[in-house]
């Protein structure tokens, strides 16, 4: 990468923490932000609208062209982050648990994570670019400045989850919960195109049992290391 454009790569699977941990990068840098699960959570989004068929060959093809030509937005403030797409606030509705599974099987295929490839890529430029997702430091940027990859136990994160639902006021099954995060994590690191694993050269981050503070202070002593803070 070069001097002027750095890039930090956080990946691992969801439920982690790692877009908390980005969205805290971004703001102690001053660095643009990526979430490219967002994107692919935009993807099935669309597919969930149209009733796309991902077996269906014309189907593929409209949600790849969609994927290519995502109007899409990322703001990280004191509330967390915010996901605009074509100006709309769409934070909340691609976070729901049918655009999550549609998301997984979206991005397995080849097509759309070929359609997405140079879109992430756009994403990096001065001052610097966290790029928050599960193949950020293997394949979109692999000569990253700084890759972590942020993990939890199943257990942790379905946990996580349930509470989260549970807050909103929403009915929520922890058995039901767990089975989906196994069976996503097993589809994403056994994909052939682009599987869920670490870097070789990425340093792994934890956070089961650890509070959001606990695990920043890890990471801000990494890039703290590499002289960043206090240069936005």
């Amino acid at each position: 990468m070069s001097a002027s454009a750095p890039v930090i790569t956080l990946d691992g699977p969801g439920g982690a923490g790692k877009g908390t941990l980005a969205g805290r990068l971004s703001q102690w840098l001053g660095w643009a932000l990526l979430d490219s699960g967002a994107l692919y959570r935009l993807v099935g989004l669309y597919a969930l609208r149209d009733g796309l068929s991902i077996d269906a060959a014309v189907d593929l093809a409209s949600a790849v062209a969609r994927a290519r030509a995502l109007d899409v937005h990322f703001e990280s403030g004191a509330e967390g982050q915010r996901v605009l797409m074509e100006g709309d606030d769409v934070t909340q509705v691609i976070r729901s648990d049918e655009v999550s599974q549609a998301a997984s099987l979206w991005a397995a295929n080849p097509d759309i994570r070929a359609a997405l490839l140079d879109r992430q890529r756009a994403f990096a430029g001065a001052p610097g670019l966290i790029a928050d997702g599960r193949d950020m430091g293997t394949v979109i940027f692999p000569d990253a400045d700084l890759k972590l990859f942020v993990t939890a136990s199943a257990a942790e994160r379905a946990r996580r989850r349930y509470e989260q639902l549970s807050a909103q006021g929403v009915a929520a099954n922890l058995s039901r919960i767990y089975r989906e995060i196994v069976d996503r994590d097993e589809r994403d690191a056994s994909r052939e195109t682009a599987p869920l694993k670490p870097a070789a050269d990425a340093h792994v981050i934890d956070t089961t049992g650890d509070s959001v503070d606990t695990s920043s202070r890890k990471i801000r002593e990494l890039v703290a290391a590499r002289g960043w803070l206090g240069t936005s």
